[in-house]
This record gives structure tokens, C-alpha cells and sequence, in this order.
């Protein structure tokens, strides 16, 4: 429920002040270290203070409490989604990005209902159940909504698309309400930088343009009634550390008006794009140990958020971030429109960093120990909002999402995967079923029999 309260304001004074203050003992570096791992987040001070930390040390002890905090809240889970472009037509110019109206060498393509169709079922057939539709801000809102309607309505075999997320052009309060009751999972905007003044220099003309507009749009989307959102900042174009603090004012003011903060935060670095020589050389590049480090402080401030990292990166890379804090990954990803029926590198929105197929992600998480899942449960049954962060926050969540990540990867397992990621597969889950106390045991191989004797979507 909103409360009173003006929309969210970047406070750069006070970001500036932190970034400012000295460096902490490393006695006091371990006290909020131990604070952390209460999971009830830190302090904008203690935050601040964990950015200031370099000894190597220190690090390793930082990057451990994060691995815990997931731990505890998420276990070994990880949720998979991929990306549906629509549509590559945009209006705004953005320098670092390929869809900018500008761009001459980019090849225009905006999807019809029976092409969306098509990719959609082209998606299905790899094995996805969520998803995140996507547009060049251009089109307008009816497009989107029966985009949205025909993704739902397309099945193949056995398979659907359970969940669709949306990262579109930002709303008014009465569009978002219609964006509401399309039934959408977490509507996601990237702020791209929360320094006005960088933000000014990137995005020169369009309605992306509007700083305001961009930065307030998350307070229209929940005074709208839509629960779940995300957000996120592009990093390279400022000082990472600006936008860590900003994204944790952005959080703290959600949590603040709406009682309900961020459901995800994700954390994407510029990669080349088509006709865009500032994504070969980012103005401020962000390291990976500073990637890392920014990742784990996430993790310790906002544990109950899920955290998102796209095929930007790569294996390495990612498989890194997924013992600091990362609990969403997309996989088997296209950035272009139609990109799953014919990949055509001349319409893509960035180059990825991870070109591998979903079959081959989902096995490299078995024999990392993760479970690969593809739960959208919590969705279907109103478990969003305050009423999931009310599970999540003390780790509750997990007796839900663990069977549901059994249930919806044993359902992959059948249909979709390959032999040998079959095997690691099953591997995985009775290692799963095994570290979980006996009765929640016994309640996922009930699921998950049910999905080997041919039930479908069995959830909790």
C-alpha cells in the first residue's frame, strides 16, 4: 500500500559524502560483515563503508558473507529467463545503443502477432517458461499489451511461457494500470545512470531523454497497483560506486513509500554495440573484481532482492557472480528481433557475452551445485510484493521455491534437455532433495513424481 510521499529524488549530496568519507578499520569492516548475515540489510553509512574496502582480505571475508546471505535466503537455486525483442524501432537517442534513431546501420524490424508467435514458440521449444519482453521505445502501449496477450496464448507441445516480465518505455499511472492487468510478472527499467549530469550527455533526444520521467516511473508503476519491479543501473557510464548508493536510495525509498522494495536489482555492463563506438571504450569501465565487489554488497544490503545478470557477461564471469549474490541468469539469449527463429547480428541491441545454449547453462549449473529452475509459482499464486518480501526476508521463501525449482526442473528435464544434461540434472536434484529437511523432502519427490508420470506444472 502507498503512503503519502513525493516520487524518488537522487540525493548526489549525500552520495557525495559517502564516497568522501575515510575508510573503516577493518574491525569495523567485520561488524558489518556480522550485521549482514542477521539478513536484515545495512545501512547507506555501512554500505558506504563496504564500497571503501580494498585490502584483499577483507574481500575474500566480503565476498563470503554474500555467498551466505544468498545461501540463506535463496539456497542453491537459480532462475533462468531469456529475452523476447518485439521490436528494434526507437524514438529516443541514446549514444551507447544500438536501437538509437540514429543509427543508420541497423536493420528496422518490429514483429507482428504471428512472428511474436513464432519466436515465442521458438522458445518454448529450448525449454523456456519466462521470460522478459522487450521494445525499442517507440510503439505504443497497445502493441505491447497484445504482445504480452499473444505470448501468453502460444503453446507448443506441452510447454508455455508462464511469466512475462517487461522492460518497455516508462508509463503514466493510468497506462501502467493497464500494463497491470495484462497479467505482467515484475516490470523492470533500467534508470541507465542516476547522475543527472552523465545522464544528460548520454541520452540527447527522445522521451528517454527526460531524466525525471525515467527516475520517477517506479513510484508510477506501484501507485499503478504492479507490486514487483526492477531496477537497474548501466555501468560504465559513471562511477560504479555513484550508482551502487544511488540504486540503494532508489530501494530504501520503495521500501520506505510503498512498504516493498526492489523485487530485482540487476547490474548490466556497457558491451559493444552496432554503430556505437562509446561501448568499445565505456567512459569509466568497471573492473570484474570491482563487478564482484559490487555484486556482494548488493547482496549484503538488500538480501531479499533477486539479483539479475544477463548474458552480457560471460562464462567466466558469471559463473563467479553466481557465488556472490546472483540469483537470476538469462540463457540461450537473442537480443534482436526474431532472433530465435534466424539470428541476424545487423539488428541487436549489444553483442553478448555468453553465447551458450540454454541446455548447456542449465548443465554447467548442475555440476556447479545450483538447481536450475524455472518456477513462476509465486506469481500465479500471489506470492509478490510485500506478501513475498514477508517470506523472503527471514528465508522462508525456500520451502516454496525449492520444490517449485524441483518440480519446474524435472519438467525440463523430460521435455527438453539433452541426454547428458539429463543425467547431471537428476544427479543434481537428489542432491538437492537430500540436503532438505525430511519432510520438505518428501513434499518435492511428490511433486516431482508427479511430473515423471506426466502432470505439468506442478506448484506449491
Amino acid at each position: 500500500m502507498a503512503t503519502a510521499g513525493s516520487a524518488f529524488q537522487v540525493n548526489e549530496n549525500a552520495i557525495q559524502m559517502a564516497l568522501d568519507a575515510p575508510a573503516q578499520d577493518s574491525g569495523r569492516v567485520r561488524t558489518i560483515l556480522a550485521k549482514a548475515l542477521d539478513l536484515k540489510g545495512l545501512s547507506y553509512a555501512e554500505v558506504g563503508a563496504l564500497i571503501q574496502v580494498t585490502d584483499p582480505a577483507l574481500l575474500d571475508e566480503m565476498f563470503h558473507a554474500a555467498k551466505r546471505v544468498k545461501e540463506e535466503i535463496y539456497g542453491n537455486r537459480i532462475v533462468l529467463f531469456a529475452p523476447l525483442y518485439i521490436s528494434n524501432v526507437c524514438a529516443n537517442e541514446c549514444v551507447y545503443c544500438a536501437f538509437r534513431s540514429s543509427n543508420k546501420t541497423l536493420e528496422r524490424k518490429t514483429l507482428d502477432q504471428a512472428e511474436i508467435a513464432e519466436e515465442t514458440r521458438a522458445m518454448i521449444r529450448s525449454g523456456q517458461k519466462r521470460i522478459v519482453l522487450l521494445a525499442g521505445e517507440a510503439l505504443g502501449l497497445d502493441y505491447i499489451l497484445d504482445a504480452i496477450a499473444t505470448v501468453y496464448a502460444t503453446k507448443e507441445g506441452r510447454g508455455e511461457i508462464r511469466r512475462v516480465n517487461v522492460e518497455i518505455a516508462p508509463l503514466s499511472v493510468e497506462d501502467y494500470r493497464r500494463l497491470h492487468a495484462a497479467e505482467i510478472g515484475t516490470n523492470i527499467t533500467f534508470q541507465e545512470t542516476y547522475h543527472k549530469g552523465t545522464y544528460g550527455n548520454y541520452h540527447l533526444r527522445g522521451r528517454k531523454a527526460d531524466y525525471a520521467w525515467r527516475l520517477e516511473c517506479m513510484d508510477r508503476a506501484m501507485e499503478a497497483g504492479i507490486q514487483d519491479v526492477g531496477i537497474g543501473a548501466l555501468l560504465g557510464l559513471t562511477d560504479w560506486r555513484f550508482e551502487l548508493l544511488a540504486m540503494m536510495q532508489h530501494a530504501n525509498h520503495l521500501e520506505q513509500r510503498f512498504g516493498c522494495g526492489p523485487h530485482t536489482i540487476s547490474v548490466p555492463r556497457i558491451e559493444p554495440a552496432e554503430g556505437s563506438d562509446l561501448s568499445l571504450a565505456p567512459p569509466q569501465p568497471v573492473s570484474d573484481l570491482d563487478f564482484k565487489k559490487l555484486i556482494a554488497i548488493i547482496r549484503l544490503a538488500v538480501p531479499y532482492t533477486g539479483m539479475i545478470l544477463s548474458t552480457r557477461e560471460g562464462a567466466r564471469i558469471r559463473q563467479e557472480a553466481l557465488q556472490l549474490g546472483i540469483s537470476q541468469i538469462s540463457a540461450g539469449s537473442r537480443t534482436d528481433p526474431g532472433g530465435y527463429g534466424e539470428e541476424n547480428s545487423h539488428s541487436a541491441q549489444f553483442s553478448l557475452g555468453d553465447h551458450r545454449s540454454l541446455d548447456e547453462v542449465v548443465r554447467d549449473l548442475c555440476q556447479m551445485d545450483f538447481i536450475p529452475s524455472f518456477c513462476t509459482g509465486c506469481y500465479r499464486l500471489g506470492r509478490v510484493g510485500a506478501d513475498f518480501m514477508d517470506l523472503a526476508k527471514p528465508g522462508d521463501i525456500k520451502t516454496h521455491c525449492h520444490p517449485n525449482a524441483v518440480s519446474t526442473f524435472q519438467e525440463y528435464l523430460e521435455d527438453y534437455a539433452s541426454p547428458e544434461t539429463a543425467l547431471a540434472g537428476q544427479a543434481c536434484i537428489e542432491r538437492t532433495i537430500a540436503s532438505m529437511e525430511p519432510n520438505l523432502a518428501k513434499f518435492t519427490r511428490g511433486m516431482m513424481n508427479q511430473i515423471k508420470q506426466g502432470k505439468r506444472d506442478v506448484f506449491c
